[in-house]
């Protein structure tokens, strides 16, 4: 029998060294017919074309979180399932005409997500905007030894696609006697990776980091759009919350972590300096294989580069090999009071920055902090985004020797802000 990683599909599409869609990707998401009333329902994107779970007889709903909950050995068999069911040529006639044109399907947030935590494991990120502030210490003391995050809002996650309204808040100019309010001016993007909660754990049970990825679904992209000016005056004493609930865009197909099982690597390689993670964070088969070597890109297109014709410029690359901390690693933190994950939650990655210039995860540090403008093709400059820009960021896994996989895209046009 051949392995996962030489078979090829039915659909020509799928077989396409281009597409992000092999049939060794298989991602689920949510879809219907454009232009129809048609009941949301699940999916998996192959090739250029969307197949309906419904063909299997897999009945979703409005969305995945049941086939979240199901856990590991029920997606492995429904992968092995589908697999078959796209590869084998003598069920093509079967089941091609459960396919949908991805051009002609309308998709949605494939989960309904309960809760939103957001992390800080990118150190690069990390130390280039503390240097921004704290040129001396650029590292908060606890950084290297706890994964930080905060609680984000569920409510506000929305799909690739889908228009960002700039935000009005407070703000206050560091010369002036009392803030105003008014459209935030500093509006920023984040590169991020939102990983999709699975199976649950008890309130009060922690998951162990040695069964923390057991609890984890699978993989999208995240665009944490934030309110620079804004979460600069309200984020002292307690964090950001203004300046980054009005909305989180995430890629409409989950990526399994069977599908990125060929692309782990080993963790974030710490110095000697640094200090070793406490006991509960410590797993030494997460150290040599619990990063995992997932590209992202940010670009940029605007209004004048679109009535050009030109195309989206590139801002940076980077990878989520990069992090200080594993996906374990955090599913361990955030359970290891005893709060309890469930099917369908949402765990952002936090920026992802590379260690060089062309990797860094947002404007604030592409521009340091707005003193030091990009240029765009067309003569335009941007310190941080303007109403009418189009920021599209785009994953892929590419190992030598495996077939690429990507994740398709997490795009959000800026809107004006709403007059007040």
């Amino acid at each position: 029998m051949r392995k996962i990683g030489t078979v090829p599909s039915w659909v020509e599409s799928a077989n396409d060294p281009a597409t992000d869609f092999p049939i060794q990707n298989l991602p689920f998401g949510v879809f219907r017919r454009k232009g129809t009333k048609e009941a949301p329902r699940g999916g998996v994107a192959i090739g250029d074309q969307v197949f309906d779970l419904a063909a299997l007889g897999l009945k979703t709903g409005p969305n995945l979180n049941k086939l979240a909950a199901a856990g590991r050995p029920a997606w492995k068999q429904l992968r092995k399932v589908l697999t078959l069911a796209l590869s084998d040529p003598k069920k093509a006639k079967r089941f091609a005409k459960h396919l949908v044109p991805m051009k002609k399907a309308e998709l949605f947030v494939p989960v309904q997500v309960g809760d939103y935590s957001d992390f800080y494991t990118g150190i690069y990120h990390a130390h280039a905007i503390g240097k921004m502030f704290r040129p001396d210490a650029p590292l908060l003391p606890n950084y290297k030894w706890v994964p930080i995050g905060y609680h984000g809002r569920a409510s506000s996650v929305v799909v690739s696609g889908t228009p960002v309204v700039r935000p009005n808040g407070q703000t206050k100019a560091p010369d002036a006697a009392a803030p105003g309010f008014g459209p935030a001016k500093r509006l920023d993007y984040e590169v991020e990776l939102g990983f999709v909660i699975g199976p649950g754990n008890a309130l009060g049970k922690p998951a162990g980091i040695r069964r923390a990825l057991d609890h984890v679904f699978g993989v999208v992209l995240l665009n944490d759009w934030s309110a620079r000016d804004i979460q600069a005056w309200e984020y002292q004493p307690l964090g950001p919350f203004l300046a980054k609930s009005f909305a989180t865009t995430i890629s409409p197909w989950i990526v399994t972590l069977e599908a990125l099982e060929p692309f782990r690597c080993p963790a974030f390689q710490r110095t000697g300096e640094d200090p070793r993670p406490l006991p509960y964070l410590a797993d030494e088969a997460d150290q040599q294989r619990g990063g995992y070597d997932i590209g992202t890109q940010m670009l940029l297109s605007s209004a004048k580069m679109r009535a050009a014709k030109l195309p989206p410029a590139l801002l940076s690359r980077c990878t989520f090999r990069d992090s200080y901390w594993t996906l374990a690693q955090m599913v361990a933190h955030q359970t290891s009071n005893g709060c309890n994950l469930q099917p369908g939650d949402l765990l952002g990655s936090g920026t992802i920055s590379g260690p060089t210039p062309d990797g860094a995860g947002s404007m604030m540090e592409l521009t340091m902090g707005g003193k030091s403008p990009i240029h765009l093709p067309g003569g335009e400059r941007r310190a941080f985004l303007e109403d009418g820009d189009l920021v599209i960021q785009r994953g892929r896994c590419e190992k030598e020797g495996e077939v690429s996989i990507g994740f398709g895209e997490a795009a959000g046009l800026v809107k004006p802000a709403l007059s007040l």
